[in-house]
């Protein structure tokens, strides 16, 4: 026999990546209940339900799921998945708990790597659980790789290129502010760089060759490989065949000369996410703990002048 549905919460619903997590819970089977956004463009929810509850503030949708608590058990929330901003990511996650409820949080899971210890402590004494998004863990050409480069000798070398296309609104949201996103190598860099540390193991040198609004690049030594990466939010940065074919995104990882391929898929590897958590397994905190710790001392070398190993795509 099937279990029934899970009920979910959701922050962030009127966010960019809130609608992954949304068609998530709806392929895996389960139901939204209810809903939070300071901003109230959220016609998205009649497509998973008429009967969603939407709160514009924070406070009343705290209070909805702690009514439902103290209810019956088939109308408790079982899990929030946390599509805020990302300095909002731990405060909801620690509201998700106190609830009875379990996390399914986008990344960052925290900006700063401080802030994981009091969550791990908070998890124990809730017995509820943390789980949050390495969604390029579950490619299944990623993990082929992987289990390939385990029987390699290393050191390999690889190469990191990442170029989405952002438009002024930017640097005037809440993206925009190195406090409440972490900049651009968490905002946009931190999944590369988890696949990168899944892939070679930890991070002994860290290097950045290049920070502006627009743009990071530098350079990783990790265990077992050698790494240049390269950020941007800068249109003008795409390669000629993106713009040809009239792409606004572009991501590479080449390893010892041979591109990985992944974006075949890309956008519905949330789903597998919540397959994998729901079927008792899932990324926890621990598991996100050297990318955060890394993305983190990206920005404490951030100036760093320019030198060392460059990306193919730097003009210095």
């Amino acid at each position: 026999m099937n279990p029934p549905p899970a009920n979910f919460a959701i922050t962030g619903v009127a966010g960019y990546i809130a609608p992954r997590h949304l068609r998530a819970i709806r392929d895996t089977g389960n139901r939204v209940v209810a809903a939070t956004d300071p901003h109230d463009s959220v016609g998205l929810l009649d497509q998973f339900g008429l009967d969603i509850r939407f709160f514009p503030e924070i406070e009343r949708f705290d209070r909805f799921l702690e009514k439902r608590r103290r209810g019956a058990e088939e109308d408790r929330v079982h899990y929030v998945s946390i599509c805020a901003p990302n300095y909002l990511h731990d405060a909801h996650c620690r509201l998700a708990l106190r609830v009875g409820a379990n996390a399914i949080c986008e990344k960052p899971l925290v900006i700063n790597p401080w802030n994981l210890d009091p969550l791990l402590e908070l998890e124990h004494e809730t017995g509820r659980r943390i789980f949050t998004v390495l969604q390029l863990r579950l490619h299944d050409r990623v993990v082929a790789r992987r289990q390939r480069l385990s029987a390699e000798p290393g050191p390999h070398h690889a190469c990191l290129t990442y170029i989405t296309s952002r438009g002024s609104w930017y640097h005037s949201s809440w993206k925009g502010q190195i406090d409440k996103s972490g900049g651009i190598a968490t905002n946009i860099g931190i999944h590369f760089f988890d696949l990168l540390l899944w892939l070679f193991g930890p991070a002994r040198d860290c290097r950045v060759h290049l920070a502006d609004r627009h743009r990071m690049a530098g350079f990783f030594e990790l265990d077992r490989a050698r790494v240049t990466w390269f950020l941007s939010i800068a249109g003008e940065d795409l390669p000629p065949e993106a713009l040809r074919a009239g792409r606004q995104t572009h991501r590479s990882v080449e390893i010892d000369g041979h591109e990985v391929e992944f974006s075949e898929g890309f956008t519905d590897l949330h789903t597998k996410v919540y397959s994998d958590v729901l079927a008792g397994g899932g990324f926890g905190i621990e598991d996100a703990r050297a990318s955060v710790e890394l993305v983190h001392r990206v920005r404490m070398t951030a100036v760093t002048p320019p030198g060392g190993f460059g990306h193919p795509l730097l003009k210095t």
